[in-house]
């Protein structure tokens, strides 16, 4: 068991790499399975999720190739259809097995799936849109258990659920007919895994819209396919040199991923400035209070909730948050409170006042995005020491994070507790 100390103070300066999308790479290597040719992925985040998925895949029987940044799939070697429990309870992202796995064999048995506690998050409208397709379903002690033969269909989603359109995507692509799947999520994820399936042979029109359109072919061969930055980790260093008052430069980012957050960080007074894919965000003289609503994208990403909180407990004034996305993900708020941080919670909706100065405590990471949040407010701690315990929640989606911030002047190191 690691923990991450960090003394604060330190404007950082510099210049920072984005990885991979951890929340693109995962679903296009379940997406893998549909091929019955090698498929290569490049720009892959080594990441403990992404190590998790990898672990999955091969227990299923797939061959796989990781070698830097490249990751190469095979899964025509696949036997089993089944994704267990000791693996999928690890990552909630695991659970994407099920749609390929329903157009490929027409059969599966996926753990029920775990991941960060940050809310209910049910499966529900998954399997519904797999029945509306034509897949029979049923929980068997704590699995998943899905057969049938796909057929095209009209599936309109409760809410726009992005781990629901990816596993109806990926499943209607070999289903007999068409799918007009509507209220279907946005994300620019949605759009990566499209691309991908239609280098594979796929037809699939409308990603990026409310209605996506699935037309089923009989197969799916390989491709070369490179996945897009993540955005959630360029928002994160943004806040981060924003937090610290300093200026830094973050390179092989997508600035039309962050629509609404970059809008936000202008009126906080933060000076952001884009030149293809670099984006250089400078502090101002001071960070001004603001009102945020978390949405589906284009809307402000409930990822970046977490860290935006720390930011904004040094603002001047009262800010607003309400978390419209997840029912749980103020967990970040009892910890920074530990630094000093004045907030209060009522329900969804969260009051920061800001208090200028934060003071260095131990604190304990609770999910993924709560633990980078309490990383940037140890970074803008005017005093003291801050004590990341279980960091192992950061290690799921950000790759090396202190060795990163440490090159931009931040006083960070990991130590084994």
């Amino acid at each position: 068991m690691d923990k991450i100390l960090i003394r604060g103070g330190n404007p950082l300066s510099g210049s920072v790499h984005v990885h991979g999308a951890k929340n693109s790479a995962l679903p296009l290597m379940a997406a893998s399975l549909l091929a019955e040719e090698p498929c290569i992925l490049h720009n892959v985040p080594c990441l403990h999720d992404i190590f998790t998925m990898d672990k999955i895949l091969t227990e299923m029987g797939m061959a796989n190739d990781f070698t830097g940044r490249t990751m190469t799939l095979d899964p025509a070697s696949v036997k089993s259809e089944t994704a267990p429990y000791e693996l999928v309870r690890k990552m909630r992202a695991s659970f994407f097995v099920l749609g390929p796995l329903l157009g490929r064999f027409g059969e599966a048995k996926v753990s029920l799936p775990g991941g960060c506690a940050i809310g209910a998050r049910p499966v529900d409208i998954h399997l519904k849109g797999l029945e509306a397709l034509g897949a029979e379903i049923r929980i068997e002690e704590g699995y998943v258990v899905a057969k049938g033969k796909l057929t095209g269909a009209k599936v309109a989603l409760e809410f726009a659920s992005v781990g629901a359109t990816e596993n109806l995507v990926m499943a209607a692509c070999r289903a007999q007919g068409v799918t007009h799947l509507s209220n279907a999520a946005r994300e620019p994820e949605i759009v990566d895994l499209a691309r991908y399936l239609n280098a594979m042979g796929a037809r699939i029109s409308g990603a990026g819209t409310e209605h996506i359109t699935i037309e089923g072919v009989d197969a799916l061969h390989g491709a070369e396919h490179e996945v897009i930055p993540d955005r959630i980790e360029t928002g994160t260093f943004i806040l981060a040199a924003v937090a610290t008052k300093g200026d830094v430069t973050i390179q092989d980012a997508s600035f039309e991923h962050l629509p609404v957050f970059t809008d936000i960080l202008a009126e906080m007074g933060a000076d952001i400035t884009t030149t293809g894919t670099t984006i250089r965000a400078r502090a101002a003289n001071g960070i001004k209070a603001v009102d945020v609503k978390t949405e589906p994208f284009p809307g402000f990403p409930t990822d970046l909730q977490a860290q935006t909180m720390a930011l904004l407990c040094t603002a001047e004034g009262a800010s607003v948050i309400k978390e419209s996305v997840f029912e749980n993900r103020f967990m970040q708020v009892a910890e920074l409170t530990r630094m000093g941080a004045d907030i209060e919670v009522d329900g969804n909706t969260a009051v920061i006042r800001g208090v200028g100065d934060l003071v260095g405590a131990p604190v304990m990471a609770s999910d993924l995005r709560a633990s980078a949040a309490l990383i940037i407010a140890g970074l803008a701690a005017a005093k003291g020491e801050t004590a990341v315990s279980r960091v192992y929640h950061i290690d799921r989606g950000y790759e090396r994070i202190e060795e990163r911030l440490a090159g931009l002047g931040a006083d960070i190191r990991r130590v084994r507790e």
